[in-house]
């Protein structure tokens, strides 16, 4: 027996079509997905005698799509701050990764990222870690739609000895979900640095064979690419390209330091950027040619990097940083307006995990993943412009409901059938064994 809720906020930003904002429209929700898209009035008439969720302050946005993570650092989070990136690597990250991941590590560490995003109005995010297993059960747990990594490298973890080891595992671990609604997959090998030509050649045969999506750190830091043109005589996305791995299915990750002739190489190919802008920062990584991948029509998706090199899983942050510094970068006031922002944020990461059908904008077929953001809180008032009001003002504090799938997973701010003490406790112990106190 179906069942079909109505939900009335002041209003509805669909991000599809693009720049509309809906006053006094009602999204109807019938299971999983949503039915209609309706003005309030028409819904009553419609729909009598169903359950109707009343936000009278708020604004509804699909939900967001956190397009590159590694949800499981949460429990990093703080522990090598102000780095550049290959010292934060090499000096810290990998000796602490190679003493502590496993299973239950990265179960653990998951469910706590879960808890923050859902609370962030993130509905979907895209994973790149070991052990991917243990994050698809955190995920299901949480009710979270995840795309997780097949991830690639050539050193041996506690995960795998080797590539070959590594991808088949994925796979394995692929076949094994491939039918779980809230989960799909991508091939990760993690950057240039890490992985060899055999290994992305043989990435771009299973990606071609298979439709999964590329996803991958690529060109993030200057010494990226002068280490890979003295190893390797050209930059890392010329041995992209040699791999044929250049395609609509790719997600390059950061993609700070290109060059227009690289720019245009995205374009022409159909490829996805991840914008990771505070990472970037914070790393010390460089800024984005935003404004110039945009004007090239490149498809953009945001995402928080790990919560060990931002140090927050908020796409709120990302969204505002995004706007403003392609803002500043470009000098031009006009590039990334708000409704563009909060595209990217949604749409574009969807776009990028080749999920655009099923998610990303609030039409009818797809699947009600949902945010709604309260907008009645002194900091943000007045409300002119709701959109405005997403970037430039408002926090993931403010988000109040979240349904993923037709699911409530957020309730006033309450996470629903979720123990965060218990999430909490377990991150108190992790902290203990990392660093006792």
């Amino acid at each position: 027996m179906s069942s079909t809720t109505v939900i009335e906020p002041r209003w509805v930003v669909p991000v599809e079509p693009a720049n509309h904002v809906l006053a006094a429209h009602a999204v109807v929700i019938e299971d999983d997905h949503i039915l209609a898209v309706l003005p309030v009035a028409d819904a009553a008439s419609r729909y009598p005698g169903v359950t109707r969720i009343h936000l009278p302050d708020h604004v509804l946005i699909p939900g967001l799509v956190n397009l590159h993570t590694h949800a499981a650092m949460t429990l990093m989070r703080g522990m090598a701050d102000d780095r550049a990136l290959m010292d934060w690597l090499q000096n810290h990250i990998w000796p602490a990764e190679a003493q502590l991941v496993s299973d239950e590590f990265v179960y653990d560490g998951t469910l706590l990222a879960c808890a923050e995003m859902l609370r962030g109005g993130i509905t979907c995010f895209n994973d790149m870690y070991f052990f991917p297993e243990a994050a698809a059960r955190a995920a299901l747990r949480t009710g979270m739609r995840a795309a997780l990594g097949i991830i690639a490298i050539e050193f041996r973890s506690a995960y795998a000895s080797d590539a070959q080891d590594y991808l088949a595992k994925g796979m394995a671990l692929r076949d094994t979900l491939r039918d779980e609604p809230l989960l799909s997959f991508c091939l990760a090998p993690h950057a240039p640095f890490t992985v060899s030509d055999a290994t992305f050649a043989q990435i771009a045969t299973y990606a071609g064979e298979l439709e999964l999506p590329v996803h991958i750190h690529i060109h993030e830091t200057a010494q990226e690419i002068s280490d890979s043109m003295a190893q390797h005589g050209v930059r890392p996305l010329a041995r992209l390209e040699k791999a044929g791995l250049l395609g609509p299915g790719l997600i390059a990750v950061h993609s700070v330091n290109l060059d227009d002739h690289e720019i245009a190489l995205f374009a022409r190919h159909g490829c996805s950027v991840a914008h990771c802008p505070s990472s970037n920062l914070k790393l010390a990584s460089g800024i984005a040619p935003v404004a110039k991948m945009l004007k090239a029509g490149i498809n953009i998706g945001l995402g928080t990097d790990g919560a060990a090199s931002n140090n927050r899983l908020d796409l709120f942050s990302e969204m505002r940083l995004a706007a403003l510094l392609a803002k500043g970068g470009s000098g031009d006031a006009t590039v990334m307006p708000a409704h563009t922002a909060l595209e990217c944020a949604t749409l574009g990461g969807a776009r990028a995990l080749g999920l655009q059908d099923r998610i990303g904008s609030i039409v009818p077929g797809k699947l009600a993943d949902l945010t709604a953001v309260n907008l009645a809180a002194t900091a943000l008032s007045p409300c002119y412009d709701p959109v405005s009001h997403l970037v430039y003002a408002a926090g993931r504090e403010h988000v109040s409901d979240v349904w993923v799938g037709g699911e409530r997973r957020l309730v006033n701010g309450e996470l629903i059938n979720l123990d965060e003490s218990a999430i909490l406790a377990k991150a108190r112990q992790w902290q203990m064994r990392i660093r006792p106190s």
